[in-house]
């Protein structure tokens, strides 16, 4: 295994890091402004925000660790590619849609679409693998 064989995980992984720590931020801001130490406090923004922060920690890890399963085993960089940007482009979109509303929206409904899809293509991948 060369020092470069997750290179494009490591990519995707930094990404959807540096997203859960802005929503963390964002969590936390909330809660020195609603003094809401534990829970949210009654606060909607705040569930909101925790909920938001919490999706993405239920479906990120899941999906890197698809993802470096799949780059491990010599799945093309295109797809590779193309799943971390479903993935990344997903959470983003999920976040700001969810953040305007806490029912049904456009950001929220993408945002779901494009992690499950990057999720059963590299889940597909990653059995093929198993077949093999």
């Amino acid at each position: 295994m060369t020092t470069d064989s997750a290179r494009i995980t490591a990519l995707y992984a930094a990404l959807c890091a540096l997203i859960i720590v802005v929503l963390a931020v964002r969590v936390i801001l909330l809660r020195w402004s609603t003094r809401a130490g534990i829970g949210d406090g009654g606060d909607r923004r705040l569930a909101r925000a925790i909920r938001i922060h919490g999706n993405a920690i239920e479906y990120v890890p899941i999906a890197l660790i698809l993802m470096l399963v799949a780059e491990l085993s010599g799945a093309g960089a295109t797809l590779l590619h193309v799943c971390g940007i479903a993935l990344v482009a997903g959470r983003v979109s999920h976040a700001l849609g969810f953040a305007r509303s806490a029912g049904v929206s456009i950001g929220r409904s993408l945002g779901v679409a494009a992690t499950f899809a990057g999720i059963l293509v590299l889940a597909g991948v990653d059995l093929q693998v198993f077949l093999r």
